[in-house]
């Protein structure tokens, strides 16, 4: 069984709040690449791990690994072997591990289903997939999504148009909490509250120029090197829009069609080699896995 681990793009990012128990609240526009990692899963004797691909080295393959932990939480008596293709870069901004738990489950949950030995996800289980991290439930589904409260709430998006992404990095990794520590304004206004249903990329971006993500300004102070990101990405032909996604350091730019987004990626790899680069469709959703998650929460 194979499964792919869908980049995350934190459209906009408003953080509303803290809980007493340290939990930021937030309240964000997810949508999902076609840009990811790949998972295989066998039926085996017992749980495994191996990883391959440019990013391998980043992942540890250890039991606390959150491919295996994810897993546990589906698989029953159920043995498997993982094997993960690390093509996007660690602690970045853009969901890689919990892409790859909620790809993970997925393929446990596919192969119970194929073995006959399926069991519904509960409300507890819902439970125990937040506990992995607050990205993995939204990851699951892998659809575009309106993300509120610790990332429980989760409301899909109006039927997108054709949009396509450019997404950068500077090979550096950007510490979650050393962003949020950097977070002065714990309580700042959240999205408005109803999402247009936008026409086109262009009206798309241009909703957006007027939402925020704010972690951007605080990612700069611990990572100057993003300013560049940005500045880049905001220059390159066809650009609509470009913004930081999650606390960093990955950014983005929103393009139209997909011979811009391809020709302005390549453009951006030529001025930049040593940049992680990589340009998608922003994928429309599995109402599958929205199903199944809105299930559990």
């Amino acid at each position: 069984m194979t499964e792919f681990g869908y980049a995350k793009i934190n459209l906009a990012l408003h953080v509303t709040g803290q809980r007493a128990d340290g939990y930021h609240l937030l309240d964000s526009l997810v949508v999902f690449a076609g840009i990811g990692d790949h998972l295989r899963a066998t039926p085996a004797a017992e749980m495994s791990l191996s990883v391959s691909g440019p990013f391998a080295d980043g992942v540890p393959t250890g039991e606390d690994n959150l491919v295996l932990r994810a897993a546990r939480l589906v698989a029953g008596d159920m043995g498997v072997a993982f094997s993960l293709v690390k093509s996007l870069p660690p602690t970045s901004g853009i969901g890689g591990g919990s892409a790859d738990a909620a790809a993970a489950i997925r393929a446990v949950t596919r192969l119970r289903a194929m073995a006959g030995s399926l069991k519904p996800l509960s409300p507890e289980d819902g439970q125990k997939i937040v506990a992995l991290g607050a990205d993995v439930p939204v990851c699951l589904a892998s659809h575009p999504t309106r993300m509120r409260g610790i990332g429980e709430q989760l409301d899909w998006l109006p039927p997108l148009p054709e949009v396509h992404v450019v997404l950068a990095n500077p090979r550096i990794e950007v510490p979650t909490p050393a962003v949020f520590k950097a977070l002065a304004q714990k309580e700042n206004p959240p999205l408005p509250d109803q999402v247009p249903a936008w026409v086109d990329a262009a009206d798309m971006a241009a909703w957006l120029v007027g939402t925020r993500n704010d972690l951007q300004g605080p990612a700069l102070a611990v990572a100057p090197q993003i300013g560049r990101v940005l500045t880049e990405l905001e220059q390159l032909p066809g650009a609509l829009m470009a913004r930081m996604s999650g606390s960093g350091a990955t950014c983005f730019a929103l393009f139209a069609k997909e011979n811009a987004a391809q020709e302005a990626a390549d453009h951006l790899r030529a001025a930049q080699p040593d940049w992680w680069v990589a340009a998608g469709l922003i994928y429309p959703g599995r109402a599958d896995m929205a199903q199944l998650i809105r299930a559990t929460t």
